[in-house]
């Protein structure tokens, strides 16, 4: 089984990434799992970061791009409101992490995940109850 799993936006970036095969079959391997278990989540924030990442660093065409961000949407999307702007803010002051990053920590446990994909954090960290996974170590 499947472990409900958040996905932060460089691993999606990496699935479109032809210039790194290893990381680009990971990554697609992973999205493919997790979407066939139905225990994949993503945010708002993070389809915008890949959206941008993607037509921008690996130049994929916007057309292209937003196909992707449409059967990326069939995760799970987390949509944090204000209440968890603050729980991040808090996050970002207790672990010094970048507002950005604890905002990605908050929309993994608002989402009800175990484990947050991303080579961002330290690899193995639990916070919160979260394990944090870098699945291209």
């Amino acid at each position: 089984m499947t472990v409900r799993s958040f996905f932060d936006t460089n691993v999606l970036v990496y699935s479109d990434d032809i210039a790194d095969p290893i990381k680009q079959g990971r990554a697609t391997e992973l999205i493919a799992d997790h979407r066939r278990g139905r225990a994949g989540v993503v945010s708002l924030l993070v389809l915008q970061e890949y959206f941008v990442a993607a037509t921008r660093k690996l130049g994929v065409d916007p057309q292209t791009a937003r196909r992707k961000v449409e059967l990326l949407a069939e995760l799970d999307v987390v949509t944090p409101e204000v209440p968890d702007i603050l729980a991040a803010i808090d996050l970002h002051r207790l672990h010094r992490f970048s507002f950005w990053d604890a905002l990605i920590l908050r929309s993994a446990k608002l989402g009800g995940c175990a484990v947050l994909f991303s080579e961002d954090f330290q690899d193995e960290r639990r916070i919160e109850g979260l394990r944090i996974v870098n699945p291209f170590r």
